[in-house]
């Protein structure tokens, strides 16, 4: 296989190529193959981490939207036992990959949707027991911060009501090619064993969201648009910030409100 850099990286597309081996090998092994026999490679660029994947008893699929890059793919990955699929993960519909079964995603993903790739895992949790790779360390980071640190936010409290999230280790800006300005961190999702939450749902997810727009008022004043009664905003609750509150506690607010007679709908 020809080295990195045989493929000009594209600034629009975001692209970092990974040409690091024992970075790509330490990622490949995040997997823990547990009861699942799917991957979903998300941005495979010209197969880094792809090579070490493939020598894994999985069904791969390499999801690429770079033209260049899936061309590549299949010229040095003909021989393999390996899907590659040109698409926009953010636009494809999961429900025709894999039918019918679950499967684990992976990759070093695009840093300018990294956020929104785990949202839409979010959105196929049902499908998804685990989910590992590389963000911006930042990113990475609150992804799996936990309640009273400033970085704490929707992603933190929305991802780890489902999963149980792991920052594993950090990746520094020579192990790219272009380096990128920041360092970057790679993390696993666990699905939870009971990942269906004792409350509406659909509301949970608002209630986070509104909460965390203005996340230095307290939830008396950011969730002002609930019209909520002045019995429940008299709660003890009510007096803190979002990111006080833990996931369980985001829970159990949304139960509270539930209670208060909102639909989830308005």
């Amino acid at each position: 296989m020809n080295k990195p850099g045989y493929i000009k990286a594209k600034k629009h597309l975001g692209q970092h190529f990974l040409r690091d081996e024992g970075i790509a090998e330490r990622i490949g092994n995040t997997l823990t193959l547990q009861n699942y026999k799917n991957v979903l490679e998300i941005g495979p660029g010209m197969g880094v981490l792809t090579k070490y994947l493939i020598q894994k008893p999985i069904e791969l699929a390499a999801m690429e939207l770079d033209h260049d890059s899936v061309e590549y793919l299949e010229e040095h990955f003909s021989e393999e036992n390996l899907r590659v699929i040109e698409a926009d993960f953010l636009k494809f519909d999961l429900n025709t990959l894999f039918p019918g079964e679950d499967f684990v995603i992976t990759g070093n993903f695009p840093y300018n949707i990294s956020s929104q790739i785990v949202f839409k895992t979010l959105e196929h949790r049902d499908r998804i027991p685990e989910f590992t790779g590389m963000f911006q360390k930042e990113v990475a980071q609150r992804i799996c911060e936990k309640e009273g640190s400033k970085t704490y936010g929707i992603l933190s409290v929305l991802t780890q009501a489902f999963y149980t999230a792991e920052y594993l280790f950090t990746v520094k800006p020579g192990a790219f090619n272009p380096p990128p300005k920041v360092d970057s961190g790679v993390l696993r999702l666990t699905r939870k064993t009971d990942y269906s939450l004792p409350c509406d749902e659909k509301l949970f997810f608002r209630t986070v969201k509104t909460a965390f727009q203005q996340r230095r008022k307290t939830l008396r004043n950011s969730l002002k648009t609930f019209n909520l009664s002045q019995k429940l905003k008299e709660d003890t609750i009510f007096g803190l910030r979002p990111e006080q509150l833990s996931v369980q506690e985001f829970i159990e607010l949304t139960q509270k409100i539930e209670k208060d007679g909102l639909s989830a709908n308005i």
